[in-house]
């Protein structure tokens, strides 16, 4: 997972908190996942999309994934009971599916037992990446239940520093290099 610094340029990445997806030469994809969207809930997103309802998990929420196509969602979700074809594996207990059969299977109640939905996403260019890691734009962390599913979207920025051994107290927006 990727931790914004302080300081972080972009105000739509400040203090976000992303889980990479997809990194290869042609360039990263992740989902910021500490940032709720701002006037949809899962619920309503089902009913817009005429979903049939019958038992939605309780901590199934919608976030703003990323500035990338507002219009395109992406379910993050645990993998248990999750056998899709068009579900892509991203790390062990995880998996990323963008078809709308995830969200129909979590709406009867027979989907995976933890999932988000982001609504657009973060994407970088060749290299791009790896530049603003250079350049301290960037910290890494484990990806965790806690941090990608947690109820608590204002605290995962700082759970997610402090499994670092890391007050975020202490650390600069200010970057540089000695």
């Amino acid at each position: 997972m990727l931790i914004a610094m302080p300081g972080m340029s972009d105000p739509r990445f400040d203090k976000a908190l992303i889980y990479i997806c997809a990194h290869s030469d042609d360039g990263a994809m992740g989902l910021i996942v500490n940032k709720p969207a701002r006037g949809v809930t899962f619920l309503e997103l089902l009913n817009q999309l005429n979903i049939e309802v019958g038992t939605v998990p309780g901590d199934a929420r919608v976030m703003f994934g990323g500035p990338v196509e507002h219009a395109r969602g992406f379910v993050l979700h645990s993998t248990d009971g999750v056998e899709k074809e068009g579900t892509l594996a991203v790390h062990d207990g995880f998996g990323m599916t963008a078809t709308q059969d995830i969200l129909e299977d979590i709406a009867l109640g027979r989907g995976p037992s933890r999932a988000v939905l982001a609504l657009g996403y973060a994407g970088w260019g060749p290299k791009q990446l790896d530049q603003e890691l250079l350049e301290n734009g960037w910290l890494i962390c484990d990806a965790s239940e806690e941090l990608m599913f947690g109820e608590d979207s204002e605290q995962k920025w700082t759970i997610a520093i402090n499994s670092l051994g890391i007050d975020p107290l202490m650390l600069s927006s200010y970057v540089g290099h000695a």
